[in-house]
């Protein structure tokens, strides 16, 4: 099977393109938010020694009016092997409406890239995320922002990525960088959350697409133990909302429920929140409608915030 958006960029097999189906994902969900271009930074580097012509290591920014308000850094899906902030799909600028919609809706956005797999290993996906982060974290308040209300949000692999950096202060340390307060977690469909859990094997989940991304020649399972974002949830970590689409298949809507109960079993708050009808894939254009049900979750958890 494939994750994330996967379909979206190799053969636009779910949302665009191939035939007129699927043409009426972009052309029912994508909605064009509206931002205007001087408040839009493309391509800024983020890594501590930056290659401007390394897109890897690049952010983009969408700062609303004003100042003093929320941050939101996004991290893309893709199976950990495909994805760029500037997918596009069907003339549709997926990650950018994004940035421009909640920047419309007076929360700041980063939109980033980080390396991926197999010219990297996944543990050097979690140091590009958590350097991205940092950079955001260190640079926002010249841009307006207030670092103290900051937010991440992952789709599918972004999801795994956000929620282990989360609780894990390693990736942070690995690339200097000091750990600060997280007001909140957003999980969208989120994959490889609980590798361990059986229950999303017998639902129809893959151990082999996994196994093909993570194992790295373990002869043990401990690999499981070391991607799965569960096994590093402490009491004390940030609230999340946690989002899956009801047409999502049946092990990957199980990995955000069992991410839930291990975050209520911490005693961190949490909201479940399905959206109805959409697939893994389709469920990302969701998240910028004011008018279907991802949108205002995600803008309602972050304007509820108790960081202010």
């Amino acid at each position: 099977m494939k994750i994330g958006l996967v379909l979206l960029l190799a053969a636009c097999a779910v949302i665009c393109g191939c035939s007129p189906i699927e043409q009426l994902g972009i052309k029912f969900l994508y909605k064009k938010a509206e931002l205007p271009d001087s408040q839009i930074l493309k391509d800024i580097p983020y890594h501590k020694t930056p290659d401007p012509d390394a897109p890897d290591h690049l952010l983009d920014l969408f700062l609303p009016s004003g100042k003093g308000w929320p941050v939101l850094v996004f991290i893309h899906g893709g199976g950990w092997t495909a994805g760029s902030k500037d997918l596009s799909v069907g003339g549709a600028d997926v990650y950018g409406n994004i940035g421009r919609f909640y920047a419309s809706q007076g929360v700041g956005v980063a939109v980033i890239n980080y390396r991926l797999l197999p010219n990297c290993n996944w543990r050097d996906q979690l140091d590009d995320a958590a350097q991205a982060v940092s950079w955001v974290h260190a640079h926002i308040a010249e841009h307006g922002g207030d670092p103290a209300r900051f937010f991440l949000m992952g789709h599918s692999a972004g999801g795994e990525l956000c929620a282990r950096i989360a609780f894990d202060p390693k990736p942070f340390k690995n690339v200097g960088a000091s750990t600060f307060t997280i007001c909140g977690v957003i999980t969208v469909s989120g994959a490889a959350l609980d590798l361990n859990d059986r229950k999303t094997y017998q639902l129809g989940e893959k151990l082999a697409y996994y196994e093909k991304r993570f194992r790295e020649g373990d002869t043990t399972d401990r690999w499981k133990d070391e991607v799965s974002p569960v096994n590093f949830v402490r009491p004390g970590g940030p609230p999340f909302l946690v989002l899956y689409a009801g047409g999502e298949k049946k092990g990957l809507q199980r990995q955000s429920e069992r991410f839930r109960e291990v975050l209520s079993s911490a005693g961190i708050p949490s909201q479940l929140v399905v959206v109805p009808g959409e697939s893994h894939e389709r469920i990302v254009l969701t998240l910028s409608r004011s008018d279907k049900t991802a949108g205002p979750a995600i803008l309602e958890f972050i304007q509820k915030s108790s960081c202010r």
